[in-house]
């Protein structure tokens, strides 16, 4: 995988492209993530569990809970919502410029999260499909609490492995669970957008708010 990191003083991206991906594979990723959690970090993350689950065709206002431990040691036992786009800062849905996205925040540490859920940062993932697989960027902004160029480093060594292991096992799960066409136990969001800013929506969804 190709890469690059940069700090723009605000927040942390990572720029990635993946051979042999497509968007409709990394869409699916997000839905089905406690089938793909060990294989996107096998040495620092631990089974994934759904406090909301996602619905059958919408990622939107589920929750996962992701236990890890980052490079520098920190375990964290993260409770991570998937956002609607609309309650998303528009200075955030800036940084939005390829054609499938989610984004996705640290709403706390324990099942105190599902009762008082805090905005502490935001991560976004957004990608798009080239004449060879995909294109994408990643990026991490604190909001309750700053995210210094460290912190950066730290969130940007531990993402660029899991993006990087997607060639190892995403077109192969992908693949896999084609032959399960339940969509209780296989569900698909379509995370592709339309618009850009303030007038950024997912593509499905796209109009219903004029």
């Amino acid at each position: 995988m190709k890469s690059k990191v940069f700090y723009d003083g605000k927040a942390t991206h990572l720029e990635w492209e993946h051979d042999g991906i497509t968007p409709k594979m990394i869409d699916w990723f997000w839905s089905n993530l406690e089938k793909c959690f060990i294989l996107w970090h096998p040495s620092q993350h631990e089974p994934l569990e759904w406090a909301v689950k996602p619905k059958e065709d919408n990622i939107v206002g589920s929750i996962h809970i992701a236990p890890q431990t980052w490079n520098d040691g920190t375990r964290q036992n993260l409770y991570i919502r998937c956002e609607d786009i609309n309650t998303v800062p528009d200075w955030i849905k800036e940084y939005v410029i390829y054609d499938h996205v989610i984004f996705v925040s640290a709403i706390g540490f324990g099942e105190e999260a599902l009762r008082n859920p805090e905005v502490f940062g935001y991560r976004i993932h957004q990608w798009q499909k080239t004449d060879f697989g995909v294109i994408g960027k990643s990026t991490a902004v604190g909001t309750k609490k700053k995210e210094d160029e460290e912190d950066g480093k730290i969130w940007a060594e531990h993402c660029s492995e899991e993006i990087g292991n997607w060639k190892a096992f995403l077109p192969q799960i992908y693949e896999l669970y084609k032959v399960v066409t339940n969509p209780i136990y296989n569900p698909y969001s379509d995370l592709s957008v339309a618009g850009n800013g303030s007038t950024l929506a997912y593509a499905h969804q796209a109009g219903q708010n004029k």
